[in-house]
């Protein structure tokens, strides 16, 4: 039987990259998404099968469960730009980014984690490089992602040694859910020349150090935090 790998959010950047990296590398994909048109078309340039769901809604788990149940790896590719004053932030906002990032991360490994035992599998989550470097107007994100890296390395202790678990730090990447930033290109020039390396990041970027998490070739690697940033949490 051929390795199974489940990407959720796999019509993001960094999803789809990922998806598109594992199948090139010989990999079987199942790719999950809310918006069915996209994942679809993945779905058919990859040839491989899909699950339709909504990490916000209740039941999702069991929805992808019902037409994937073994799975050699995990990753949780799903993010949101959550920008607010503190002023103006409420529970509520809080409230749904911890449902989107934190809590729905949660019901999936849950749901997996004795499939991933029994194949000696690797969970990969992402958090943000806003977790660990002070930006205005971040605390919703930050926390949030803040409290996925606190995850990560909990249940890479707890999980030892049959299951793998770590965690991508990426900084802005150009994607759909930053469009809302990028699409100025003053504001999107600027945030480039704040990294070291003077760049957005891309899905690629991201997308290949999840592969190697995800896949064996990472084999001796867990309860790491790793930072895919052009250099902004430890040199600007």
């Amino acid at each position: 039987m051929s390795e199974k790998y489940l990407v959720v959010g796999a019509t993001g950047s960094i999803g789809s990259n990922l998806a598109e990296q594992l199948h090139a590398a010989g990999k079987e994909v199942h790719l999950v998404g809310r918006d069915e048109e996209r994942i679809k078309s993945l779905s058919e340039k990859l040839n491989c099968k899909y699950t339709v769901s909504d990490v916000l809604e209740n039941g999702f788990v069991e929805k992808i469960k019902s037409e994937i149940n073994d799975i050699k790896g995990v990753a949780y590719c799903v993010g949101s730009i959550d920008l607010k004053p503190l002023r103006m932030v409420s529970e509520q906002d809080f409230t749904k980014c911890m449902k989107l990032n934190l809590y729905s991360a949660v019901d999936l490994i849950k749901g997996y984690q004795e499939s991933l035992k029994k194949n000696k599998g690797s969970i990969v989550l992402f958090s943000t490089v806003a977790a660990q470097r002070g930006f205005t107007n971040h605390a919703i994100i930050a926390s949030t992602k803040a409290a996925v890296e606190g995850l990560t390395v909990s249940l890479a202790a707890e999980f030892a040694p049959n299951i793998r678990v770590n965690c991508i730090a990426p900084s802005l990447t150009n994607s759909k859910i930053a469009e809302p930033m990028l699409k100025n290109k003053v504001l999107a020039d600027g945030i480039a020349k704040a990294h070291p390396l003077k760049r957005l990041g891309e899905g690629k970027d991201s997308a290949s150090l999840a592969k190697f998490l995800i896949t064996e070739d990472s084999s001796w690697v867990t309860g790491q935090i790793i930072a895919v940033d052009g250099g902004r949490s430890k040199l600007s």
